[in-house]
């Protein structure tokens, strides 16, 4: 079979991989030539030895761009590696086309066929290759670990010989996937934990955990949304508030994971509700990348106000990078594996996971979610 798949090294901060050694078997076996970056997996814990022994193949960055009919990695390519490409050639990864509009016009205008993974429809077929959800739930784990870490108190209820240690108290803001882990997590680690979400549909999720459900009443709902929450009349925002502002006061951890796809995060987190917590208090931002859910959130950056430490990051599940590669290289398997012909990736844009990841081809956009 004459087709190539390459794969990326990342550049730091990312540590993840898009595909693990342990992922090319199949394509190896089926005739597929597979190239890889030298050492692409170092930061995430997969050494250049493994993925020669996969049946892989080793070249510098120009020389796979140039000749690789399939290009895998995890965030989006630099302007400068353009200059490699060719028309028609495949690009797949977390490209975010609602965010990054010049660059995916300027990769529609060089001819490239783009697969952005975040973009894959959240339907039952599909959750073999659901990208964000692997990685989500990591974070929310590493969220919970970051803040256990840095928070000067324990998690669980102590007996010692000098008296009892009473629990941390946790507030998860938003119960996806990435706050049904941190729930979880939190809860394991003997935390007293709380969970808000404009979603009623996810009580039974969240008290299932353990946790206690804060619920405004009135959030409008949206099942078309994809399991996102959808945003809000003034009204039930402002009632939103004075409940989070309660329960902010009370927790020695906020940890807020709400975001609105294509949209800046919803502010959930003012500077007052920061200042209304304990010194030494924690609240981790998962929404950073979007502007973050806390007023003060600066993403990749830990801020301390009044004594509270605001972490912010958009990738703490790289933080986690050999398990988060490993679930992201499954993804990709599956999602080019089924694409797979006798003459390698056949692109039928008929099918609806394709039809909803597609944000490039022919030299123009196509993506049905560009606006």
């Amino acid at each position: 079979m004459n087709f190539t798949i390459g794969i990326l090294k990342e550049y730091l901060p990312e540590r993840r991989v898009a595909v693990v050694p342990e992922g090319i078997a199949e394509w190896v076996a089926s005739g597929i030539s597979v190239c890889f970056e030298s050492d692409c997996g170092w930061a995430s814990g997969y050494s250049h030895v493994a993925y020669e022994q996969a049946g892989a193949k080793s070249l510098e960055r120009a020389e796979l761009l140039s000749s690789s009919h399939l290009i895998c990695g995890v965030q989006p390519i630099e302007s400068s590696d353009l200059t490699y490409l060719q028309r028609q050639q495949i690009l797949l990864g977390l490209y975010q086309p609602l965010s990054r509009r010049p660059a995916i016009e300027e990769f529609a205008k060089a001819g490239l066929t783009l697969l952005s993974l975040d973009a894959i429809p959240r339907i039952t077929r599909a959750q073999a290759m659901d990208v964000l959800s692997g990685q989500s739930s990591l974070a929310g784990y590493q969220a919970v670990l970051k803040a256990a870490t840095l928070l000067p108190r324990v998690f669980p209820m102590m007996m010692t010989a000098a008296g009892t240690l009473s629990p941390a108290r946790v507030l998860v803001v938003g119960a996806g996937v990435a706050g049904l882990q941190a729930i979880a997590t939190a809860k394991r680690l003997g935390a007293v934990v709380s969970a808000f979400d404009t979603r009623a549909s996810v009580k039974e999720q969240v008290e299932s955990l353990g946790a206690s459900f804060v619920e405004v009443e009135g959030a409008r709902e949206d099942r078309s949304a994809g399991g996102y929450a959808v945003e809000q009349d003034a009204d039930y925002q402002r009632r939103q508030q004075a409940a989070l502002a309660d329960r902010v006061r009370q927790s020695d951890v906020v940890i807020t994971t709400a975001l609105i796809p294509g949209r800046p995060a919803p502010r959930l987190i003012d500077q007052e509700m920061v200042e209304s917590m304990r010194p030494g208090s924690v609240v981790v931002d998962l929404a950073s990348a979007a502007g973050g859910n806390c007023s003060l959130t600066a993403d990749e950056s830990v801020v301390v106000h009044t004594g509270v430490s605001i972490i912010g990051s958009s990738l703490l599940a790289a933080e986690k990078a050999q398990d988060a590669s490993r679930v992201f290289s499954r993804n990709v398997e599956r999602l080019v594996s089924m694409n797979l012909g006798k003459e390698g990736f056949a692109l039928n844009r008929d099918d609806e996971i394709i039809a909803g990841c597609l944000v490039t081809y022919g030299g123009e956009v196509v993506w049905p979610g560009y606006r």
